[in-house]
């Protein structure tokens, strides 16, 4: 076999070899990621990822107008610095129970669905637990009793919704009322009161100077984000949410998860009954009224979209407290309950319009306008 020798020429060899680059000048190398990584911080900020970031900074710029509001309408008060601390830890307590009932309601609202039986939950499970039968178990039967029957009555609504293909708004209204007439049964229409100290000990019970119950807020509150932010589950809330045929297709199990999501929204009512029992060291069938308005609401004020898809935790606890400041605003001033039930009437068609139109079209002009500065 004859050797294969090369015969082309110097130059024609120097053609095919790849051009060399110039030499680099490290100082402009680092000026250059130094921008691009000040570029990526300025876009996460600017675009999609830092919407939330945005919005919360926006609620917590509401919260500090309506102090302004309440230190300009009502200086005698706002003088005194323990009637200020004492005012906030009111507030705190006051939003502790709807609170708790709208991290379940985000979470819902997250996947997909609505929860229109929250408040009749909570009411089923406060008359459940206080009934001589239950409180004959002491304080730990009351929970469990509590806890039980929320989760119990969340599966519920999760089964009749993911495996019934029933519409949520209709599973959810027939069960909150159905679940505020079995609370009248049971309690035959009457106030059933809590004997149990360490229950109604909880709302009175205060650590370091801060209420018991701001402390259950604020552990559901950090379960809540941890479960939506760093776990599986809340990625698959996300994606059930804002794509649920996606989501099924990528192997996601959507009914399953569905019922899921309900049943957490029933045991945040299990809690919620516990502290709102001991708040008023009784229960009835007419507690938590309007519960699920106030926590739909609130999690709409806190970015949450109806449709699905998005929404943070944080966010949530944002409008709540929001709600809570405007309930004391109106009552240290006060003011009537219609004139604030308008109030927040107003706040939440502007929430939605807001989402629909002001951080997309902010989005858009931010974007436009960096790359004409670029």
């Amino acid at each position: 076999m004859s050797d294969v020798k090369d015969t082309s020429t110097a130059p024609e060899r120097a053609g095919q070899l790849p051009a060399q680059s110039p030499p680099v000048d490290p100082a402009e190398t680092a000026a250059a990621g130094e921008k691009a990584a000040a570029g990526g911080r300025l876009s996460w900020w600017h675009g999609d990822a830092g919407e939330g970031a945005r919005r919360n900074l926006a609620l917590i710029g509401v919260l500090a107008a309506l102090i302004v509001i309440g230190a300009l309408t009502r200086s005698d008060l706002y003088s005194n610095p323990d009637w200020v601390w004492d005012n906030v830890l009111s507030i705190l307590k006051l939003a502790s129970v709807v609170g708790v009932v709208t991290v379940g309601m985000t979470f819902v609202i997250i996947g997909g669905g609505i929860d229109l039986s929250v408040g009749a939950i909570v009411a089923l499970a406060g008359v459940w637990c206080t009934t001589v039968a239950t409180q004959s178990y002491g304080a730990g039967g009351m929970i469990f009793s509590a806890l039980t029957v929320g989760l119990a009555v969340g599966l519920v609504n999760g089964l009749l919704i993911s495996y019934g293909r029933l519409v949520p708004f209709i599973a959810t209204l027939a069960m909150l009322v159905a679940a505020r007439g079995l609370a009248a049964e049971i309690s035959d229409k009457q106030t059933q009161v809590s004997d149990n100290n360490f229950i109604n000990g909880i709302a009175s019970t205060n650590l370091l100077g801060i209420p018991l119950l701001v402390y259950i807020l604020a552990a559901v509150v950090a379960a809540g984000w941890v479960l939506l932010n760093r776990t599986t589950f809340g990625r698959r809330t996300v994606a059930v949410g804002g794509n649920p045929e996606a989501a099924r297709l990528a192997g996601i199990n959507v009914k399953r998860h569905t019922l899921l999501l309900y049943a957490l929204s029933g045991l945040c009512c299990g809690i919620a009954a516990i502290m709102l029992t001991a708040q008023a060291n009784s229960a009835q069938a007419a507690m938590a009224n309007l519960y699920e308005l106030d926590a739909i609401a609130a999690a709409i004020i806190g970015g949450t979209l109806l449709s699905g898809g998005r929404g943070t935790i944080i966010g949530s606890l944002l409008g709540v407290v929001i709600f809570a400041t405007i309930t004391n605003l109106f009552a240290i001033n006060g003011l009537s309950t219609e004139a604030q039930n308008m109030v927040k009437g107003g706040i939440i068609v502007a929430a939605v319009l807001v989402q629909q139109v002001q951080f997309r079209s902010l989005t858009q002009f931010l974007n436009r306008n960096r790359l004409t500065t670029t």
